[in-house]
């Protein structure tokens, strides 16, 4: 392999291609180059500078599969690129049958360009990989919870002491039966798409053990996907805020876009904006953890 086409000059080169406009950020003035500076990619991938700097220059050259996954969503690296950036790093480049967090560039786009509504997207596991501001203001910011507890199916189906790690307030559903039901359906249909993914076992099994009505529903074998709902959030700034919530499939990956929005018109959509201006409640935190995902 030439120097030209290793792990850092790649990097640079995948770096200077992407404008700060496409990632949320502000184009600036006094730029001398169109691409990101370092200090962006760092922010927007959740890594320090000096670690970019290490990687575009050599002195790194084995990042962990996470950091990879991150690089590839700020880099907004279609599949192929972000298989060629784990094969790079000596890394297996995940599978067709393994469930990705990897957001393609176009499915990017969209969830940015979704006005007011409060967006996040989740893996085929229902684990939570990426939001935006108003979800955070209107839910909580989800940084607060460690990362692998951002899991929709363990708030709906609690182990032991677990509690939900989604919202930071009280959010109930109209029909939690119905509800219920769709999440383990939609699992097993996801155990058919990838039935050799690792984690996706792990939390059938954990929820299985810990959850005695999982397991009942588990057992009943229904398999379906969940497409809608309406819910009802406790917000501790504006009160009470019904809002429907969409759920969107993208592709083979089984990614799931969820879309919170409220009726035109009503207090509830009134309230929604309320608490987008309110923000959230550890703003210096939710600033952080938003650019680590791509949002602004």
């Amino acid at each position: 392999m030439t120097q030209a086409a290793g792990l850092g000059p790649t990097i640079r080169a995948w770096r200077d291609r992407l404008s700060p406009t496409a990632t949320g950020l502000p184009a600036g003035h006094g730029r001398r180059a169109a691409g990101l500076r370092r200090e962006e990619l760092a922010e927007l991938a959740g890594v320090s500078v000096d670690y970019i700097v290490r990687l575009e220059q050599g002195r790194a050259t084995t990042p962990s599969a996470q950091v990879a996954s991150a690089l590839a969503r700020a880099l907004q690296l279609t599949s192929a690129e972000r298989d060629h950036l784990f094969r790079l790093a000596h890394l297996a480049a995940p599978t067709d049958d393994q469930i990705s967090d990897h957001i393609p560039p176009g499915v990017q786009r969209v969830v940015g360009r979704l006005g007011d509504a409060a967006v996040a997207v989740f893996a085929a596991d229902w684990q939570l990989i990426w939001w935006n501001r108003n979800w955070a203001a209107l839910l909580g910011d989800p940084s607060a919870s460690p990362p692998g507890l951002r899991n929709f199916a363990r708030d709906t189906f609690p182990v032991t002491s677990d509690k939900p790690r989604l919202s930071q307030w009280p959010v109930l559903a109209l029909d939690d039966e119905v509800t219920s039901a769709a999440v383990v359906s939609d699992l097993r249909r996801a155990t058919g798409r990838f039935p050799r993914d690792r984690r996706l076992a792990k939390l059938i099994r954990d929820l299985a053990e810990g959850n005695e009505r999982f397991a009942e529903l588990w057992a009943a074998g229904t398999v379906a996907a969940h497409r809608e709902d309406r819910k009802i959030i406790n917000h501790p700034s504006v009160g009470t805020v019904t809002v429907d919530c969409d759920v969107l499939t993208d592709g083979d990956a089984e990614l799931k876009i969820v879309i919170l929005t409220a009726a035109p018109g009503t207090r509830d959509e009134a309230s929604m904006r309320l608490a987008a201006v309110a923000g959230v409640a550890n703003p210096s935190e939710s600033v952080g953890e938003a650019a680590r995902h791509g949002l602004r």
